[in-house]
């Protein structure tokens, strides 16, 4: 850690400085990285404090020579080890966008009006895992499924880290239950898939070109709303030579969902190239793949039994109805230790 105290210290000083705030970017910059350092390097001091107090603890209750201490001992030992964990989660969310917000999108695969409805499934279960960590989830995209459920749907989500927490939920999630949908009770198998983009904020540069862009507008649509259904407030942002393109249209201001369409098109650019650098990612689930069988990177059964199984982990719950309320934490961090796991066999 002496690299990072050293580095905080000389920040600390910069800010003191009369003339901090005259260059606006190069101060934002600043204070980002300072956040950044002591979001790793209080946590570390706090284990370090609770490690002294502990020790503490333990002589005492050996000078008393009895079990007086032993409850408090073992309540003290159980926090330290859960902060421990904690900590030793966030450590690994060291990649260049991981402490930004996210914007997550989830679109229905082939299967009508069941997909559709598993697609809203996964929205509800993500805006409970967000309220969960005192995160904001807005939902800034939606795109109704006709009889039930979405097509399509983004969620903004602000707090620390939201991106580097979830971008491991990348991929397609599968849904095998009792159709409420199907006269005959049958069971069906439903597809979504999830994709997971940084926000990318004004520290971070990338060009998009005027001349590489092409805009449109169009109605947003939706059930009972007069004003979406009358006016072209809907935004779709396509980079030309990629192809790759984004929208947003749940604002009533076309200005507003312009912005959000842009934002998340310089998201899924900067997403990109980091596929382009770490080969972990090189293989994950692209959009414009087959969202059904064999493609999967967790499965959800409700019927004939109850488990929730994350494919690349193993990781399991026997409860989905839990996880389906936004219990996602064992399968988050499961997914980073995995990578974790990876880094130490490449470091070998």
């Amino acid at each position: 850690m002496g690299d990072k105290e050293i580095r905080r210290a000389e920040l600390n000083d910069e800010m003191t400085k009369p003339t901090f705030w005259n260059d606006q970017d190069q101060a934002k910059e600043t204070i980002q990285e300072l956040k950044n350092l002591n979001s790793v390097l209080k946590p570390f001091e706090e284990l370090g404090r609770q490690a002294d107090d502990l020790q503490a603890l333990i002589e005492l209750g050996d000078e008393a020579g009895d079990s007086e201490f032993d409850d408090e001992i073992r309540l003290a030992a159980k926090k330290a080890n859960d902060d421990f964990e904690a900590f030793e989660l966030r450590s690994m969310l060291s990649g260049p966008n991981d402490h930004c917000n996210a914007f997550l999108t989830i679109h229905a695969g082939a299967g009508g009006t069941e997909a559709c409805d598993w697609a809203e499934m996964l929205l509800r279960m993500y805006a409970m895992w967000c309220e969960s960590k005192g995160y904001t989830a807005e939902v800034i995209d939606r795109e109704e499924g006709g009889a039930a459920g979405i097509q399509a749907g983004t969620l903004k989500i602000k707090g620390e880290y939201s991106y580097g927490y979830l971008r491991g939920e990348t991929g397609v999630h599968r849904l095998v239950r009792i159709s409420p949908y199907d006269a005959a009770g049958r069971r069906q198998t439903s597809f979504a898939s999830v994709e997971v983009l940084p926000e990318i904020d004004d520290s971070i540069d990338i060009e998009l070109r005027d001349d590489e862009l092409k805009r449109d507008v169009f109605r947003s649509g939706g059930p009972g709303g007069q004003h979406q259904n009358k006016t072209e407030s809907g935004v779709r942002y396509t980079h030309i030579p990629t192809g790759v393109s984004a929208e947003s249209r749940s604002e009533r201001s076309q200005h507003k969902n312009d912005a959000n369409a842009l934002a998340m098109l310089k998201s899924k650019m900067i997403r990109i190239e980091e596929q382009k650098r770490e080969a972990e990612y090189a293989k994950v689930y692209d959009e414009k793949g087959e969202i059904s069988f064999g493609s999967q990177i967790r499965s959800y059964v409700l019927q004939p039994y109850q488990i929730v199984k994350d494919l690349r982990t193993d990781f399991e719950s026997g409860n989905p109805r839990a996880v389906l309320d936004g219990g996602l934490d064992g399968f988050i961090n499961a997914y980073l230790r995995m990578k974790l796991a990876k880094g130490e066999v490449k470091a070998k």
